[in-house]
């Protein structure tokens, strides 16, 4: 029997029940959105004791799907005001799924000030008083204390310093297989975990059953033919195990597409100290710790991922992704590899969202807070938020309210959120998959990078409006939908362009469940997950008016291509139009 385990913070009462009938034939974030929207007061206080947090895996994860181990979070999001899916790797999510569980749900806050640890088995959930050694501390200390105490084996969520002060960029951490740091980094999510004085789930799966498939022979033979699509593929199986994720720099320079000092040009001179070769030859050159190529969990065969070192070889931080090297990088214009690394390997630490934070540096550079390009200065400012000291704090609420209290009006921000590395108005329809998606400025929700410049799933010019509305809806479904599978986003360059992948991804999920899905189930049920994000911010006052990109691109052209965001609100609004 699938499990759905609640956890009461104000009563300490644990229920273990199965699954809900309507939560039966959905997982991931179809699940987590549909929960939230059905039990969270849309006008609540995203850290009052009305607010509820959920984990649950996606259809696929447990197996031996590749790709597949991923695990969406879901909430009221303390920096948006909006319902919240926020996504990581990481071994915690394989381990729920094999234990049989569909979803851990949070709710309540205690009275007293204490913070907790869930512990997870297969005997159920217990709630203990949290070490007094881990509180305050950064989250590789924490996770080598907490290895100590509970066993290296286990799965593990946590938050840091930035979740116990409940800031609206924090983040919640999971450990992956070599005990460092993977995150469901965007909307603030560790806030919310903290309001619920939780500060960690641990969870071992120790004699779980495992997860059950229908027809095992239609499963082994599916996954066989989805995995060599993602081998095959020039993105999944070559580019990124290669360069990882910043092998989009140098890409999005020569497109015009990234964003550089505040968003006031779309290429930065200095964009190969930072790129994906840079990063690749520092690896291969230092040796020692460093590891060119990493799955952040267990059945990745893309392995985007990398170990990056010092010049001594000893490890800095892993999963050094393309949008923080972007943001400090050419945003900040930090031109020092090494230097934003370790503010990297800090926000991580730390547990806030490498992504609204870096951008909230170049915005607290523009705004004269900090000294434009300086890496030191940055990383001292980041390790205040771990106190925190006042311009943590500031810093720790992230881009836009750094852009208020400096004063500034060019503040790349969309319902509190910071654009990520696609300057929208050179990628036209990632802009519009900014400004529509219910989360928030998130590239992940409708990745149009893919069709605009990578040229995958075919070619919309990213410098024109034509096809844009299109390309960003049908993105922001099927992503819905991939989300719900526990699969990698990365997946999706298959799938886009070897049409027997998206045929395996569904003929796996037939198989496990005894289905008889088809490419319009997967369409509709992305639909409807939308639908129901979308009805969930209408309730809390978040409308079409709220779709909206800041105006400063619609009069700044940005150099080279000297384009603007030229999208009327009308045009805008029919991306959901169906």
């Amino acid at each position: 029997m699938s499990k759905f385990i609640r956890v009461n913070m104000t009563t300490k009462e644990v229920t273990i029940s199965a699954v809900p009938d309507k939560y039966q034939g959905i997982a991931g974030r179809a699940l987590t959105s549909n929960f939230i929207a059905d039990e969270v007061p849309a006008t609540c206080h995203p850290l009052g004791k009305n607010n509820k947090i959920i984990f649950a895996p996606g259809f696929l994860t447990g197996t031996n799907a590749a790709n597949s181990g991923r695990i969406s979070v879901g909430s009221k999001s303390p920096l948006t005001g909006t319902i919240k899916e926020s996504n990581s790797g990481g071994t915690f999510s394989q381990k729920m799924a094999k234990m049989g569980i569909k979803a851990i749900a949070i709710e309540g806050m205690p009275a007293d000030d204490k913070f907790y640890v869930l512990k997870i088995t297969i005997d159920g959930l217990t709630i203990e008083e949290a070490p007094a050694d881990i509180m305050g501390i950064g989250n590789y200390k924490a996770i080598e204390l907490l290895n100590a105490k509970y066993g290296s084996h286990v799965g593990m969520a946590l938050v840091g310093p930035a979740g116990e002060h409940r800031l609206p960029t924090a983040n919640i951490s999971f450990k992956d297989p070599e005990s460092n740091i993977r995150s469901a980094g965007r909307g603030g999510l560790g806030a919310v975990l903290g309001s619920k004085k939780i500060k960690a789930l641990i969870i071992e799966d120790t004699n779980a059953p495992g997860v059950a498939i229908q027809d095992p022979d239609k499963f082994k033979a599916a996954a066989k033919v989805f995995a060599k699509a993602l081998i095959s593929h020039p993105v999944s199986g070559q580019a990124l195990p290669a360069y990882g994720t910043d092998v989009l720099v140098n890409i999005l320079n020569e497109a015009g597409g990234l964003p550089t000092k505040n968003f006031t040009a779309g290429r930065a001179d200095w964009h190969e100290a930072i790129s994906g070769e840079t990063m690749n030859a520092n690896i291969k050159e230092r040796g020692g710790d460093g590891k060119v190529s990493h799955g952040c969990h267990a059945g990745c065969i893309i392995h985007c991922s990398q170990w990056y070192p010092d010049k001594k070889g000893k490890y800095i931080t892993s999963g050094f992704e393309y949008e923080t090297v972007w943001a400090l990088g050419a945003d900040a214009c930090i031109k020092d590899l090494d230097e934003i690394a370790y503010i990297d390997r800090e926000m991580d630490d730390i547990g806030v969202d490498s992504i609204d934070v870096s951008v909230a540096i170049a915005v607290a550079m523009a705004g004269g807070l900090l000294p434009l390009g300086d890496g030191k200065a940055a990383l001292d400012a980041v390790k205040q938020i771990a106190v925190p000291t006042p311009l943590g704090r500031i810093l720790g609420g992230g881009a836009e309210i750094v852009g208020k209290l400096c004063g500034s009006f060019r503040v790349p921000t969309v319902k509190g959120q910071a654009i990520p590395a696609y300057d929208p108005r050179a990628v036209k329809g990632v802009g519009l998959t900014y400004a529509t998606t219910p989360m928030g400025a998130d590239h992940t929700a409708g990745y149009s990078v893919a069709t605009n410049i990578l040229k995958v799933g075919g070619f919309v010019d990213p410098l024109k409006k034509e096809g844009q509305i299109e390309l960003s809806r049908n993105l922001q479904i099927a992503t819905a939908a991939v989300d719900s599978t526990g699969c990698c986003l990365f997946i999706a360059f298959a799938v886009l362009d070897i049409p027997e992948a998206f045929e395996a991804l569904i003929d796996m999920i037939n198989a496990q469940y005894g289905l008889a899905l088809t490419g319009d189930d997967v369409t509709a049920l992305g639909k409807s997950i939308l639908k129901v994000e979308r009805a969930f911010n209408q309730a809390a006052g978040i409308g079409s008016a709220h779709d909206r990109l800041p105006e400063f691109f619609e009069y700044e052209p940005l150099p080279p291509h000297n384009t603007t965001w030229d999208f009327t609100p009308e045009e805008i609004d029919e991306v959901f139009n169906f």
